[in-house]
């Protein structure tokens, strides 16, 4: 990080233009805005003049035109990542948060990540890896890739120097871009992971982690027994999280009627030493011969991927654009200036 980007690095103090703001108003309703000089934030109940927020302090209380009352908070990543313009669908926080856990992202880390999708999983990485780490975010469609460093502009202010898009497929271009045994996690968020085990592999250093976030228990089966295939790994491990809020208030203390269920699941495996062999595991007999074909005439179907429409995904493009480009320009850096560099 450069001591440019160190002074761009602010989390705190007084509302700058380009910086998000929540607004809660008095129904716990939240609005996420991006502040401009001379715009105007409108509801059925009133407005709020930018300008009104620009140097107010972080959690300070705001009254629009019709007199109603909002709290004005600088967006946490939890919150950032809800409300920020999406390409693809974003992994939800604590997801997210399990990931960073399993598979033990530490600062100084040299993590891969595909596919990048809207950036949301690159910021919590980003943030877990340190100025001393590098992130390689590898993504098919250069469109969602620009959504996602535009949304991780957006968010630090700044293009990370320790963070490289590659836009193109994993398994034909890792080898190229990633040294053979230098990668100490890799994460894959991707509709079809078992592809990936080979190439994953090789860039792992010997006891990295491989952790892949997968949809549906057909994806789950097949990816563990793929990893098992190789004989590189060790036995893989699976989980779900599920986070259920509470109501409390006074004695009125219950769960709350909605929870947050299943998201996807996480398998973990680690690499094995060249030449190790994983000690056999005793198991309880079960059904262990099968074939990619039987996966399939369990679930027909089941890898079909959800498309978004071309005019909805431009929209959320220069949603993204806009607000990279406004902080940007309030820092001094033109647009794209990192790549250039």
């Amino acid at each position: 990080m450069t001591a440019l980007e160190g002074e761009r690095v602010r989390n705190s103090g007084p509302f700058r233009v380009g910086d998000r703001v929540q607004l809660t108003g008095p129904k716990n309703k939240l609005h996420t805005i991006s502040l401009e000089p001379g715009k105007v934030f409108h509801t059925h109940r009133g407005m709020i003049n930018h300008d009104d927020l620009i140097g107010l302090d972080d959690g300070s209380v705001v009254t629009n035109t019709a007199g109603v009352e909002y709290l004005a908070l600088r967006p946490l990543l939890v919150d950032f990542v809800m409300s920020m313009p999406r390409g693809a669908a974003i992994i939800y926080p604590k997801d997210a948060a399990q990931i960073l856990a399993q598979a033990d992202i530490f600062p100084g880390a040299r993590v891969v990540e595909a596919g990048v999708g809207s950036g949301a999983l690159s910021i919590w990485l980003l943030r877990a890896i340190g100025e001393r780490g590098h992130l390689t975010s590898f993504e098919r469609r250069e469109e969602f890739a620009d959504v996602a460093r535009d949304n991780v502009a957006s968010f630090f202010g700044y293009d990370p120097t320790s963070w490289d898009v590659v836009v193109g497929d994993l398994v034909e271009r890792l080898p190229s871009v990633v040294g053979s045994g230098t990668a100490d996690r890799v994460v894959l968020d991707m509709l079809a992971p078992w592809e990936c085990v080979d190439a994953v592999a090789d860039a792992l250093t010997p006891g990295g982690v491989l952790l892949c976030y997968i949809a549906t228990v057909t994806q789950l089966s097949r990816v563990a027994e793929a990893i098992r295939a190789t004989g590189r790994f060790t036995d893989p491990a699976s989980s779900e999280t599920m986070v259920r809020g509470w109501h409390v208030e006074g004695l009125a203390v219950r769960p709350d009627h909605r929870m947050i269920g299943h998201t996807g699941f996480l398998l973990t495996a680690r690499r094995l030493a060249d030449g190790a062999v994983l000690p056999e595991l005793k198991r309880r007999p079960s059904k262990t011969d099968f074939s990619d074909e039987d996966v399939e005439l369990w679930t027909p179907g089941a890898l079909g991927e959800r498309v978004s429409s071309p005019k909805s995904l431009r929209k959320r493009v220069r949603a993204a654009a806009a607000s990279a480009d406004l902080i940007r320009s309030r820092d001094g850096v033109s647009e794209r200036d990192s790549d250039a560099d």
